[in-house]
């Protein structure tokens, strides 16, 4: 007798790279939100977007928590792979970045919500140190994902300054700031001894977020001169990547390009919140420029995963668990 097929539940195979173009939708309702203060535009439109955005967010992740309460050991195994880990990353880090969107609304909630990341962020750094020393060797070499799992934590600040904790927000700067800059170096010579192959080379964009957000949160904790500094690296990065788009784009449209949405959203936030801070005519219009086009860029990215993900296929593409 022929058995009858094994019935595909929703949540089976939940794709973890969703998260990052999710992520960079988050980064790009806060980029608005300070375009509100430095073009004195109305709130309504960011304050759509975070809506929007948020209730994704909640969606994508509650699936992904179905996933994991079948089978716990999905995650560990999503983590063996680079879209696993990236999307893993993004979707917690993009908790941070919600308890930034509640502080104006809502103070205590956002305190608890930033709790709850800390805690999955801390939680997630530990499964990747235990995946990266039981893993095979290949496995331990240093990526652009890296910043997501080491330097992340400079997200947290984005709402903890606000809630009042500075002194805390002090030792995270500097400590993230020293790692990311031995990721950049890490990576520097990487990069000169081997050529990324094409469908990795999207990844190379994160490197433009740790900039991004170190100069974001040096300002709020007002350190403008180090702002600067941040900004003027990022501009090089950014520089960089648009020199070498077709090299960065060779190998197609993938899920990885959600990696150009998150660190295009976080300079275009720096660049407005320093205009604003500087009082500078140049800052500011260079910080509608990237809010213009990483408002063009990263709905279609996005829009493109999700129906990735909708029409079944982005699991099995990206190789993730299934329970």
């Amino acid at each position: 007798m022929l058995q009858a097929p094994q019935k595909v539940r929703f949540g089976d195979q939940v794709p973890p790279a969703i998260f990052p173009s999710i992520f960079g939708l988050l980064g790009l309702g806060l980029a608005w939100r300070r375009a509100t203060d430095a073009f004195q535009a109305p709130s309504a439109f960011p304050d759509l977007i975070l809506g929007a955005v948020t209730l994704l967010f909640i969606f994508a992740t509650f699936a992904y928590l179905l996933k994991i309460s079948r089978r716990p050991k999905v995650v560990v195994e999503d983590l063996r792979i680079l879209p696993g880990r990236a999307g893993l990353a993004a979707m917690v880090l993009s908790v941070y970045l919600l308890a930034a969107v509640l502080v104006p609304m809502n103070p205590a909630i956002a305190r608890g919500v930033l709790g709850a990341g800390l805690f999955a962020h801390i939680v997630l750094v530990i499964l990747v140190l235990h995946s990266l020393i039981t893993g095979p060797a290949e496995q331990r070499q240093v990526t652009p994902i890296w910043h997501l799992h080491f330097v992340g934590f400079i997200i947290a600040p984005l709402s903890a300054i606000p809630l009042g904790y500075q002194a805390a927000c002090e030792v995270v700067l500097y400590v993230t700031g020293a790692i990311a800059v031995a990721i950049w170096c890490v990576s520097a010579v990487q990069i000169i001894r081997r050529d990324p192959p094409p469908p990795l080379r999207p990844l190379l964009a994160i490197h433009l977020a740790p900039a991004s957000l170190l100069g974001t949160v040096s300002l709020m904790l007002g350190h403008i001169p180090a702002a600067l500094v941040f900004a003027g690296w990022g501009a090089l990065v950014l520089a960089a990547l648009l020199l070498r788009a077709r090299y960065l784009t060779a190998a197609g449209f993938s899920p990885l390009w959600g990696a150009f949405t998150f660190p295009l959203a976080a300079y275009a936030s720096l660049l407005l919140l320093l205009a604003a801070a500087v009082q500078s005519q140049g800052l500011r219009v260079a910080g509608g420029i990237a809010l213009l086009a990483g408002t063009l860029i990263i709905p279609v990215i996005a829009v493109k995963v999700m129906q990735a993900w909708a029409k079944g296929g982005l699991g099995a593409k990206t190789n993730a668990a299934r329970v």
